[in-house]
């Protein structure tokens, strides 16, 4: 039997499982700094790669194998590398393959932390960036210098949800001898494959919507072995290591993510539909509503809308924030991706680190406001946004 001949459903539940001599049902979870050795001999071929098997646990785990295993073959992907959060495994994927003088092409829609990577972080090591609109393809091909190695993007971006077309930015990047990440942390393998897009790498907050339940930190890069094993590298010597116990609650997140993608993008879809019509609200950014201005792009690319919907609200922040005021029910905290629906507002949270001119420039107003649809009942969640737009 072959993963690849299985569906999304049966991965999530059975790919990468490895049973001890006890025969498990569940995954086992080995809470170990280190791994014996039968003799001197066999130390030594672990430790120079000869022989497979786990060595010491910043990176090698049985636990976390598991999980690199699962998520690989719901990428459709070679191989995986875990980290220990998204933005470490952001970084690892970039010092493994670039060097000082080397240059990224980005999207100016990144998470604000991943801007902040970038430009004070990466900057620091000699590795320059330029930000360009996420949907002009002329802007980032224009970008491109003699030294450009990577074009990253996020699709759909975060907050706004814009789309990049990661075909042709794929066609693009490789005409120029270019690598192509995309940060797949909105959609995740259940709506969206960037590998099968053209992409060479994929990158994931595993604490979104892999957990699913905002319980622990996680992150991962995958693609080609020849390409994650240069992270791999980096992440043996620097040790952003995914836990053992992070990787074991993270197979289990595994396990229900197409369920709940596939809920929370239609109520996700449901309640974009009726902020819309809401006359405190000016334009609402969503994937899955025909007014989105990359649509017909996102239903060529994803399953669905996904469940972030991002809303600007009249008024300015101070409307935008007697709405955070006067939830009830949904949690005021800038995580994404929890079975509890969220809400933030990015110019002053996620993205509060940035200067306001490249706000500006990612279309991040004071008035708009992300939520991220959990499992609750859309009408309750309609309730509890119309206190605080009925107050605004």
């Amino acid at each position: 039997m072959e993963w690849s001949d299985l569906q999304l459903e049966t991965l999530a539940v059975r790919a990468g499982q490895e049973r001890s001599q006890f025969g498990e049902h569940a995954e086992a979870l080995y809470l170990t700094s280190s791994f014996v050795f039968k003799s001197a001999a066999q130390a030594a071929a672990r430790f120079s790669g000869e022989e497979e098997g786990n060595v010491y646990a910043r990176f090698s785990n049985p636990t976390v194998s598991m999980f690199q295993q699962r998520l690989a073959a719901l990428e459709g992907a070679e191989d995986c590398v875990a980290t220990s959060s998204g933005m470490s495994a952001i970084m690892a994927l970039c010092l493994a393959h670039l060097k000082a003088g080397d240059h990224i092409v980005a999207s100016n829609g990144l998470f604000g932390a991943t801007l902040q990577l970038f430009g004070n972080i990466l900057s620091r090591c000699g590795i320059t960036c330029t930000t360009v609109p996420q949907t002009d393809a002329a802007a980032w091909e224009a970008a491109i210098r003699p030294e450009t190695k990577l074009f990253f993007l996020e699709t759909p971006s975060n907050p706004l949800t814009q789309v990049a077309d990661v075909r042709t930015l794929s066609g693009i990047a490789h005409k120029h001898g270019i690598l192509v990440a995309v940060d797949n942390c909105f959609c995740t393998p259940i709506l969206q494959r960037p590998l099968e897009l053209g992409a060479d790498l994929v990158v994931h907050s595993a604490t979104k919507y892999l957990d699913g339940q905002g319980r622990v930190l996680g992150g991962a890069v995958c693609g080609p072995k020849k390409l994650t094993e240069e992270v791999f590298k980096y992440l043996r010597t620097a040790g952003p290591t995914l836990s053992a116990f992070n990787a074991w609650v993270l197979l289990k997140g595994l396990e229900t993510l197409k369920l709940r993608i596939e809920a929370q993008s239609a109520s996700a879809l449901e309640l974009a539909t009726w902020l819309e019509a809401h006359p405190q609200v000016e334009r609402v950014f969503y994937p899955g509503l025909a007014s989105h201005p990359q649509h017909d792009l996102a239903m060529s690319q994803q399953k669905a809308g996904g469940a972030i919907v991002s809303f600007q609200v009249k008024g300015g922040k101070e409307a935008a924030w007697k709405v955070v005021d006067h939830c009830q029910l949904l949690s005021i905290t800038a995580n994404l991706g929890d079975t509890k629906t969220t809400i933030t507002h990015p110019a002053t949270t996620t993205h509060g680190r940035i200067s306001p001119e490249a706000r500006a420039a990612a279309g991040i107003s004071d008035g708009l406001l992300r939520i991220a649809v959990g499992l609750e009942a859309v009408q309750d969640i309609q309730a509890d946004l119309t206190r605080g737009l009925v107050a605004g």
